[in-house]
């Protein structure tokens, strides 16, 4: 015959579980600034989303649609590492999954740069952010200077 765990072990269980989840958690891959491309599939589950790839000369756009209306762009180069990602939308992205290691680098940037309230623009040699917008209309792109493909133009991505 089972039996039936006390309501003290159930909540050990419950409360190791909880901390198992917060202990892997932020191991799970992101597409993100410099990671492979393969990992855009993380981004598109972590997005709840839908992703269209779309090959263009010297790189490929995975354009994920969020729920939320917000699209969000990463491209990646023959090399197969995400350069740059795009996103307009209602709502912003997660930055720190989008920007992954650079994230705080942005966040650092952007406390130091007072460009607006509705604007944001950071040029480092291996970082540069452009955001605008307001409550519902967000937009900007992160690229990675150095990792943009020869012969590609940030201008032109699409």
């Amino acid at each position: 015959m089972p039996t039936v765990p006390s309501a003290g072990n159930v909540k050990k269980c419950v409360l190791g579980a909880g901390l198992l989840i917060a202990v892997l958690g932020p191991c799970t891959a992101t597409a993100a600034l410099g990671q492979p491309e393969a990992s855009v599939k993380s981004d598109v589950a972590q997005m709840r989303g839908s992703v269209k790839v779309t090959d263009n000369a010297g790189y490929r756009s995975h354009e994920i649609q969020m729920p939320s209306g917000t699209v969000v762009h990463e491209f990646s180069g023959v090399d197969g590492k995400v350069f740059a990602i795009e996103w307009s939308g209602p709502v912003m992205p997660n930055l720190r999954q989008t920007l992954g290691q650079y994230f705080d680098n942005y966040v650092a940037a952007a406390k130091a740069n007072r460009s607006g309230h509705h604007h944001l623009e950071i040029h480092q040699t291996d970082l540069v952010v452009r955001s605008a917008g307001h409550m519902r209309a967000f937009s900007g792109i992160a690229y990675l200077p150095q990792a943009v493909p020869s012969g590609v133009s940030i201008g032109d991505l699409q």
